[in-house]
């Protein structure tokens, strides 16, 4: 059998993950940590990009990894146009809205963009996106938000939610099509979502609007007080965006986005970083309590992944609150890096054809 070596990037709000496998084994993996300070002096994610490929550039060589041996290259997708679940090729359509998106910032852009640019003096090797956080499956009547100039956005964290739910169908031995599930990824953006046989249905937009708030992020605010904040004259509108996504969230209340250091300010006693964590654990279970009414109630369990999943007095807090409504799973951590190499795999062994993106 043919060894396919493939790299795999994932750049998110306060990290950036890269991975190399060998077929399905991981051989190397890194998560790379990234402080307010170190990122407070971009001004936009764009600018970013430089330091994002520094950065893999160096670890990849403080650990011997030669880039010249790899097959192709898997990145998480950016804020593209929504399109439907699967691996795409990154080519100039892609690029132009990663650079220029529609529908806004994140740091996930970055990752087509800086694999396209690794892989470019590589003869024969490809650079892919798999599941982008705009996999759009939502059903048109979750999509109205009570305007027309508004409307609610499909936009979470798809590739470790679709993932974690096949895992968790695969040691249930049933098809992750045959279940109905909601699963809260809690990251540096916090999505939760109702998966209906195999389609999220229903999902906050977890990058500026909806939903809980998060290490970095608001969540859904009182929108009159936000718009009498937006004309204040106080703020400007680079401020108010950073105040609902950067700075917002644990940031804003406890002065710092790593919820793990929250956690430990909690153990130690710190009654208020202890409220604010279960303030955060409270709006995820309300969440998914709004979720199990879009399942009719018929849900087969609540699954909690990503970094903040490790905390187990948070999970607990959200178990307590929900437990009526279907048992709980938890994962901690993600599983992304491997659902983007096992993409990467499927198209290199032609299990998978790519599908080619074409902007609007």
């Amino acid at each position: 059998m043919n060894i396919h070596r493939i790299l795999t990037i994932n750049p998110g709000s306060t990290s950036t993950k890269i991975a190399m496998y060998e077929n399905a084994k991981n051989i190397f993996l890194k998560n790379i940590k990234h402080s307010n300070d170190e990122l407070t002096k971009f001004t936009s994610i764009t600018e970013q990009y430089q330091f994002r490929k520094d950065t893999i550039l160096r670890n990849l060589e403080e650990d011997g990894q030669d880039i010249s041996t790899i097959a192709c290259i898997v990145a998480r997708g950016g804020l593209i146009y929504p399109i439907p679940s699967g691996v795409y090729e990154v080519n100039d359509d892609m690029l132009k809205d990663l650079r220029n998106s529609p529908i806004g910032e994140h740091a996930s852009n970055l990752g087509g963009l800086i694999a396209h640019d690794l892989v470019s003096s590589l003869s024969g090797v490809k650079a892919y996106i798999a599941d982008p956080v705009v996999v759009d499956e939502m059903e048109d009547i979750a999509r109205i938000s009570g305007h027309p100039k508004f409307e609610r956005l499909s936009i979470l964290h798809a590739l470790n939610q679709k993932a974690i739910a096949r895992r968790y169908a695969a040691e249930d031995n049933v098809k992750y099509e045959d279940l109905n599930l909601i699963i809260a990824h809690l990251g540096g953006g916090i999505s939760v979502g109702a998966h209906l046989k195999g389609r999220v249905i229903d999902v906050n937009n977890a990058l500026d609007g909806e939903g809980p708030f998060s290490p970095e992020r608001t969540g859904t605010l009182p929108s009159g007080q936000l718009a009498k904040l937006c004309f204040s004259g106080e703020y400007t509108h680079k401020d108010v965006k950073l105040m609902i996504k950067g700075n917002g969230g644990l940031a804003a209340y406890l002065g710092t986005n790593d919820a793990y250091e929250v956690e430990l300010r909690a153990k130690k006693g710190d009654t208020y970083a202890q409220f604010i964590s279960d303030a955060m654990a409270y709006q995820v279970a309300k969440e998914i309590g709004k979720l199990s009414v879009v399942l009719k109630g018929e849900v087969d369990a609540i699954i909690l992944t990503g970094g903040i999943a490790y905390n187990k007095q948070f999970c607990s807090f959200i178990e307590d609150m929900t437990k009526f409504i279907a048992p709980m799973k938890v994962y901690p951590g993600e599983d992304e890096m491997s659902a983007l190499a096992m993409n990467g795999l499927m198209v290199l062994q032609g299990e998978l054809e790519p599908k080619i993106y074409k902007t609007k």
